[in-house]
């Protein structure tokens, strides 16, 4: 059996052990296991993050093979949650999974985040969601980050992180700061992209390398955040 220092070795090559034990004792909620989720989600988990909170009520869909990790002709109908735990701990042993099979919709779900975590990453795809669970992180003093759209996008390079009040072009990044205004929440950091949509489509189309792109961004945000990096 390898030790955890033993695992990720190469982290701490870069990071130094400081920091990587920062990581092993931090715990990050995911909230979306989809394209994006399970992606961040792989990140936390390979950079040594010792413990995640994942809620999603989805299963895997044969549409989902395109794009979301878990995803392939043989866990079709399966718990995308499920999944990652499994995932996650066939990748490290020690870590911690608490999985919760469940839509965030309303204050009433917050319960999910009673039990405490150091960040939370928003990758659910309803605005009503969005906004709950922005509320809700809010209200218990978790910083938060928020997916915004990927589909119907093709550059994965024009993704950014800023705050939600100085982003462009992104439509649902306009929905969001009319309904975060009226809610008086005056700042939000946001992943969204410069990338113009193509023409609507509903549901929106995706591709293999877009919304992958987006979690791996989100958990290298959050991982910087909790290890205390900064870039140079």
């Amino acid at each position: 059996m390898y030790s955890y220092e033993d695992l990720f070795a190469r982290s701490i090559r870069l990071i130094g052990l400081e920091c990587q034990e920062r990581l092993r004792q931090s715990r990050v909620a995911v909230f979306g296991a989809g394209g994006v989720g399970s992606f961040a989600i792989e990140a936390l988990c390979r950079a040594g993050v010792g413990s995640l909170l994942l809620i999603d009520k989805d299963v895997v869909d044969h549409t989902n093979i395109n794009r979301q990790l878990h995803a392939t002709t043989k866990t079709i109908g399966q718990s995308k949650v499920e999944l990652m735990r499994a995932r996650a701990l066939d990748i490290n042993p020690e870590i911690n999974v608490e999985t919760h099979e469940m839509f965030f919709l309303k204050q009433e779900d917050a319960f999910v985040l009673d039990s405490g975590c150091d960040y939370v990453i928003d990758a659910i795809d309803t605005v009503t969601g969005k906004l709950t669970l922005i509320e809700c992180a809010r209200e218990r003093g978790i910083p938060i980050i928020c997916s915004l759209g990927t589909g119907n996008k093709l550059d994965p390079t024009r993704f950014q992180i800023a705050d939600i009040y100085q982003t462009s072009v992104c439509p649902l990044a306009k929905v969001m700061r009319r309904e975060l205004r009226k809610r008086g929440i005056p700042k939000l950091d946001v992943l969204y992209s410069t990338e113009p949509p193509r023409s609507p489509l509903t549901p929106p189309g995706s591709l293999s390398f877009v919304p992958p792109v987006a979690g791996m961004i989100l958990a290298g945000y959050v991982v910087r955040a909790l290890a205390g990096l900064t870039l140079a």
